[in-house]
């Protein structure tokens, strides 16, 4: 095998040993706390993952990514409930409404050439408008009450392998994440990379050229919607319980911007450990009360201060400049 190919692979072969050690190590049956918080990285990662493909590639800055999930989530949900089904069953079609209504918002989007903060402020409204429907429409989506939600566990699974639950659900994210990882990896070294790099650096010069820019805007949308969509039901099973207020801007899309930049915008493993560090924080200001908020800004404050271009290219470059990993990090600083 080439050499180059072990090296790139490397950061990857050491990312997943270590995800796929996690629930071994640290789940414990008796208590479920240490378990969620893990949960509600992986599924943080892979919002940011799916922003990165949106926004960090394309430029287009939505700011809906706790409405899609809800559509995803109620999609999933609903339909199973109604047709009587297992939401296993129902949950790609939730992705797939998701998706469609992203790629139809990016579709006018494009059309009418938005800039970043319209489509920024669309998108914002949107998002209200879909909390309000959400409450609205209290006979088929219960109101602000929401409803029990724990279908998505895998019974036969657990027996056969001895693990809980949570540590399955925690899988099957790890094996999401490494879905769109791959897909991520793949766009970016494909053509499709290419033509992203051109729209971003100059829209107008990439449709004098030929690109498609409507087409690829569209296209990006619905991975990124579909991917959210997808992800949405998961949260909801993580908290036992799908209401409106769960998918917030201020419970999602707030966090998922932090995540993305902190870790790294454009970056591989960025919105992984963007994730693992804000969750982190979170978590360790719990104690903190009433001030948990003021904590939670200024060391957010200094953490941008201090890693502008986030966390993983800061770390990336630091390393192959100090280190004998250079040869093997510099290949690729973004990742």
């Amino acid at each position: 095998m080439n050499v180059n190919v072990t090296r790139d692979r490397l950061p990857t072969v050491i990312v997943f040993a270590v995800l796929l050690a996690i629930p071994l190590v640290f789940f414990d049956p008796s208590t479920t706390y240490i378990s969620r918080r893990f949960i509600r990285v992986m599924i943080f990662a892979i919002l940011a993952m799916a922003l990165n493909i949106i926004f960090g590639e394309t430029d287009q800055l939505i700011l809906f990514m706790g409405g899609i999930a809800a559509v995803g989530a109620y999609t999933t949900a609903l339909t199973a409930d109604a047709l009587g089904i297992s939401p296993w069953l129902t949950l790609f079609l939730g992705a797939l409404f998701a998706g469609v209504f992203g790629a139809l918002v990016c579709y006018v989007a494009a059309r009418r050439q938005f800039t970043v903060i319209v489509l920024a402020i669309v998108t914002f409204a949107s998002q209200m408008i879909i909390s309000e429907l959400l409450v609205g429409l209290r006979d088929i989506t219960r109101g602000s009450t929401g409803f029990p939600f724990s279908g998505l566990q895998l019974p036969a699974i657990e027996q056969a392998t001895g693990l809980g639950s949570y540590a399955i659900q925690f899988y099957v994210l790890v094996a999401i994440f490494a879905g769109v990882l791959g897909l991520y990896t793949w766009l970016r070294r494909s053509k499709y990379g290419l033509a992203f790099a051109a729209i971003r650096q100059d829209e107008f010069a990439a449709r004098a050229t030929g690109v498609d820019v409507i087409k690829l805007k569209v296209f990006a949308g619905f991975i990124a919607t579909f991917v959210i969509g997808l992800v949405g039901p998961f949260y909801g099973q993580t908290t036992g319980i799908i209401i409106p207020s769960l998918y917030s801007f201020n419970s999602i899309d707030v966090l998922v911007l932090i995540v993305l930049v902190l870790g790294g915008l454009r970056s591989r493993y960025g919105p992984l450990v963007g994730a693992a560090v804000i969750i982190y924080i979170d978590n360790i200001l719990g104690n903190f009360g009433q001030w948990r908020t003021v904590a939670f800004g200024l060391l957010l404050t200094i953490l941008f201060l201090y890693f502008r271009d986030g966390i993983v290219p800061s770390a990336t470059e630091l390393l192959a400049e100090r280190t004998p990993l250079g040869s093997v990090l510099d290949r690729g600083k973004a990742e």
